[in-house]
This record gives C-alpha cells, structure tokens and sequence, in this order.
C-alpha cells in the first residue's frame, strides 16, 4: 500500500498525508508538443499541467516535462518512488502493418518518418529514468511499469473516463496524427473502451485544416484557431478546391486528394527554431498555388481572398465530422458521445454536432488537445491494467498549480502600488465593481486551469456591454490580430435567455449563436456572424467566479462576463509574479492577485470609491469550495 507523503493542494480534494493509496498512476505526453504530466491515484485525478505553464515558459512547450512532473507530484503529496505505473500516450509498436505498408509504397518519403519514430521509442525506453531524475531521485530511484497506450486510444479514454457517461456511449478522436493515426472510432461502455475503426495516414482532417492554416499565412504550431475565428468574415468560394481536398464517400469516412499535401516527410517532433516556437514544414503543395494563387505571407495584410478560404475550409471541416458522426452512430446507436483530440476543439463544429447530429449528450474534457493525453494515458492504465473500476467525473478545470498567500501577498505588495487586501466574501463584489465602471480586470485565483482555455481563475474580465471593449483588449492587452473574438461566461440557467441552443459547455468548448435581440447589447463578445464562444458555469464549480457573474448581472442586468486568457503572446500566467507582470505591462486596468486589489494610477480613484461603497451587504452566503 502506498502512503501518500504530504498534504495535497486546496482544490484537488483534501488528501491527508496518512490516506493509503493502491495505485499511484503518472501520465505523461512528452518527446511531443504539449508536454504535460497528471497524477491519478486510485482513479481520481489529482492534478494536471501543461509543461508550458512552468519552466521556460515556450508555448506548446515539447520539452520533457520536468517541471510539470514535480508539481503534480507534490499536488498529491507523494515520492516518484510511490508510483506504481507511468503511462505515455504512445505505442510504437501500433499499426505496424499499416506502417509498413506505407513505407513500401512511400520508400523515399518515409525516411524521416522512421527516423523519428526510432527517436521516440528510444527516448521512452528510459521514461522511468527520466521520471526519477526530474523528481530528484537517482535514475533508478523509480520503478513504476511502464504503460504505452496508443495515441487515440488516449485521447479517447480522456474524455470516457472523465465523462458522466456509464451505459452505452459513442467515442470519437480526430487530429493531425499519432501512431500513425488521424482518427479513431470507438464503443464504450462500463469500463471498456472497444476500437471500432482507424483511420491511417494519409488521411487526416487534422493535416487538411493545419495546411489551410498555414496557406493564409497562420503558420505557427497551433494556430488553427485563428481560422475558425476568420472564416465568418469570408464566403465559401472555394467549396470546390476544399470539396477535392477532402473526399465523403458513403463507405469511406474520408479521404484526402492525392498530391494536395505533403505531410510525410518526417523530421524530428518538437523541434523549436530560432525564435522558440515549434516548427513544422508547409504541409500544402504547389496544388494549391495553382488553384489559389500565392500563399500569404505572415504579417502581411489580410485580404478577403484569406477570409474567404478560411470560411471553405471551415465548411468543408464541419462537413467532413458530421459526416464522421453519422458513420459512428450507426456502429454505435446512442445519444451519447465523448470526443478529443486537436480538432474537437473547433466549437463551432461542437455547436452544429448537438444541432444536426443524434448525438444529443456530448462532453469534451477540458483539455483535448495533445496536452490531454496525460490524463487519458493514465486514466487507460487504471482501467485496463491496474483493473480499476472506479470512475472520475472531471465537473471542473482547476487542476493546475496553486500558490499560498504568502507568495500573493509578496507579490502584491512588490508592486509599488497601493494595495488592498479585501475579505473573500466581498472580492465577487468588488471585481463586478470594478468591470461595470470600465476597467479591464486581471483575476488571479486559486488554482490553475488543465487546457487551453482560462475559466475564471487566470482570466482577464470586462464589461460584454461596451462596444469598444473587444478592440481595447486585442490591442492594448492581448496584442493580437483584431479579428480575434472574446468569451462571454454566462451563469448556466442563464444560457437559454441569451443563446439560441441551451448548452452546458464548462470548458469553452462550443461557438454558438448569440439571439438576435441581444448582439447589440453584448457587443464586445459578440463575433461577426453572430455568435460567442460560450462558457456556460455553475456555483458549485467555482463559486468565487460564479459569485463575481451574479454581481456584475445585479448591476448590468445581464449576468455575463467578457472573459480572455491572462496572458500577452505567452502561456496563460502560473504565478502571481507572472500575472503582476503581465498587468504593469499591458493596458490592463485593475487586478484582483488573491485577496489583494490594486489599480494602475489614473484609475485609483474607482478603486477608492468601489472599496467605499462595498460593504457585508454586498456579500452573499458563502459555499464549500470545489473539491
């Protein structure tokens, strides 16, 4: 039996030092973009972090991640020793005969694939070492087995056993690629997880999207998500170029056009160039020059030629997963679905699934992309191999890195401002205060966000009513191109009273369409077609930032909050340090670090006068926190 070694944070369920533990489960995705590490123990998951948060701070971080490793570990209050299985979402030894198949086909090409598949099986088979050393041990100071699961199985098993769902349940991963892989189809249902189809390379959605991506001149790792932010400003005129670039058969779940795309010549995954960011080559060929004309260059103006492509690719993509979607229900005829991997995170597409698909209950955890894959990997190796049977409902985001007060404290008061310590229960006051006078608000609580979205603990907040809101923040704050839209939060039984579907989406993870008579009031998270990228929250999730909405709707009428990630062109902030940094550099406002409220100096004087008028009538009861 293991004994865990100290006391774990706050928020991940109050684990005293003396609990015993049967399994100790380390996920891992590393030696791959979106390096990460979650700790599960006896199936419930504990704490999870993306490599890029610590560290050196690079996004997409594909480093090994060592700083991730130590800070779930001390989340759970056990020693590297006490783990009894390390799990990595990668199995060099899947697919081999559709492997092998392509090489002896593709013999020229395939070079650099093999290549680099080599470096990832030697680099895993001394992960335990690995482990041990970035914990402080001596590299056989760990001797946990060492599980690979295969890379959509992973994803899959993310969202499957962080799900609500027991009976009979659909299961769907899409991306760019893993184990040779874009796609995967599964049944699941108890405990199991049945592979029901695979879809090799070369076809990928992932590859289709990434090259339209980089032709409009987006062609930065990860950064697909610009197109679906621009395509609303485009028409589809080019459905005939994207209806050749991807294939729906009825018998087929897709294929891509030969000769459209060039995404099989290897080279070493996670490479970072000279700026620090990941590269990755053009993945589109001179067939698309012929049909479009010349590529965009990055930084040079857009042009309705971009906006109009990211629109055909946009429609084209939608097509291609429901298209998908019908294929798997009639494997698996259910209502119910869990979808990961890169590309379910395209929430428009999320949106159009609950409209037009039979899927009716669907639930994406809160981090699909590869950096998930830690937590699918272990939740697998519970379930499949320590023969767990208990489940995990992943109800909340807030599995990162805590700080104490003292390091707030610290850091609030190394400002140089005025500050202001507020009691708990007014601070949902105050901050609502401060957003409906106009102030763009830094909030900074508790524990970090698992994914890409920030959900109300490492957030930027504003007023969603001022129509120069949107503009102000793109360029004074996130320094970004401005067609970028915002997030409304919205309390969840609000939903339906501003937006045409009534989604609990918790993690951000659907675009949906603001009703006609409310867009004009909700300017600044309103996009050009219509819609806001919803994060729909309860109370009992996060109180404090639920408690903070309800106050802002008591003064606005509307209980939504603008909300952005804290950040500026970097990961989200981690430390208090970080977020007070961001603030002095950035036209933010005011910011709430903790307990501890400070305002820049041409706005000191709202502060005052908020703090005056925020008294225990302000306050309402408080709740357990989320555990």
């Amino acid at each position: 039996m293991l004994r865990g070694g100290g006391q774990a944070l706050s928020a991940a369920g109050l684990f005293a030092s003396e609990v015993a533990y049967v399994t100790a489960i380390l996920g891992l995705n590393s030696h791959h973009p979106d390096a990460s590490a979650a700790l599960v123990l006896d199936g419930q998951l504990i704490a999870a972090v993306a490599e890029e948060r610590l560290g050196r701070r690079l996004k997409h971080d594909p480093s090994f991640p060592s700083q991730a490793i130590q800070a779930v570990l001390a989340a759970g209050g056990i020693s590297a020793k006490e783990l009894t299985h390390i799990a990595i979402p990668h199995d060099a030894n899947a697919n081999l005969r559709a492997k092998a198949r392509y090489v002896l086909s593709h013999p020229i090409s395939s070079v650099g694939a093999i290549v680099e598949n080599r470096r990832r099986r030697r680099g895993e088979q001394g992960i335990a070492a690995d482990v041990a050393v970035a914990a402080g041990l001596a590299p056989d100071g760990v001797h946990a087995a060492v599980v690979p699961v295969e890379h959509h199985l992973a994803h899959i098993a993310s969202a499957y056993y962080c799900s609500p769902f027991d009976g009979l349940t659909a299961g769907f991963s899409f991306d760019a690629s893993g184990d040779f892989v874009s796609a995967m189809a599964a049944r699941c249902e108890g405990t199991r997880i049945e592979v029901l189809n695979r879809i090799n390379l070369p076809e990928s959605l992932g590859f289709f999207y990434t090259a339209a991506c980089q032709f409009i001149g987006f062609d930065g790792f990860g950064e697909e998500y610009k197109v679906m932010g621009l395509a609303p400003y485009g028409e589809d005129r080019y459905a005939d170029f994207m209806n050749q670039a991807v294939h729906l058969g009825k018998s087929d779940w897709f294929k891509l056009g030969r000769g459209l795309f060039a995404m099989h010549s290897g080279g070493e995954s996670g490479v970072l160039d000279e700026n620090h960011h990941v590269a990755q080559a053009h993945i589109f060929t001179e067939r698309w020059k012929e049909a479009l004309g010349e590529p965009r260059t990055r930084g040079s103006e857009l042009t309705q030629r971009e906006m109009d492509i990211a629109r055909s690719c946009q429609v084209r993509f939608e097509s291609a997963a429901l298209h998908c979607l019908s294929q798997l229900h009639e494997l698996v005829p259910t209502g119910r679905l869990v979808s990961a991997g890169g590309c379910a995170l395209n929430g428009v597409a999320n949106a159009r699934v609950l409209r037009d698909t039979p899927f009716k209950e669907t639930y994406l955890q809160a981090a699909s992309a590869d950096d998930g894959l830690s937590v699918g990997a272990a939740m697998w190796a519970y379930h499949n191999i320590a023969r767990g049977t208990k489940r995990f409902h992943m109800k909340h985001a807030y599995w990162g890195p805590e700080h104490n007060a003292a390091t707030i404290e610290a850091a609030a008061r190394s400002s140089g401002m005025e500050v202001f310590e507020v009691p708990r229960a007014l601070l949902p006051a105050v901050g609502a205060k401060l957003i409906r006078a106009g102030l763009v608000l830094g909030w900074y609580q508790g524990r970090s966000e698992w994914g890409p979205r920030a959900l109300g603990n490492r957030s930027i907040l504003a007023d969603p009513t001022q129509p120069q809101m949107k503009d102000l923040i793109n360029d004074k704050i996130k320094r970004r191109e401005m067609f970028r839209p915002f997030a409304p939060t919205v309390l969840r039984h609000a939903v339906s009273t501003y937006f045409e579907q009534d989604v609990f989406s918790p993690f951000m993870m659907h675009v949906v369409k603001i009703k006609p008579e409310w867009r004009e009031r909700l300017p600044a998270i309103t996009h050009v077609d219509g819609t806001g990228r919803l994060q729909s929250i309860e109370r009992e999730t996060n109180p404090l930032y639920f408690d903070l909405i309800e106050a802002f709707g008591r003064l606005s009428g509307i209980p939504i909050v603008l909300n952005t990630s804290f950040n500026e062109n970097e990961p989200i902030v981690d430390t208090p340090h970080q977020a007070l940094q961001c603030f002095l550099r950035t036209g933010l406002d005011a910011l709430c670090l903790g307990q501890y409220v400070m305002a820049k100096p041409e706005h000191q004087g709202v502060l005052a006068e908020t703090l005056r008028h925020t008294s225990a009538s302000d306050a309402r009861p408080r709740v357990a926190e989320v555990t």
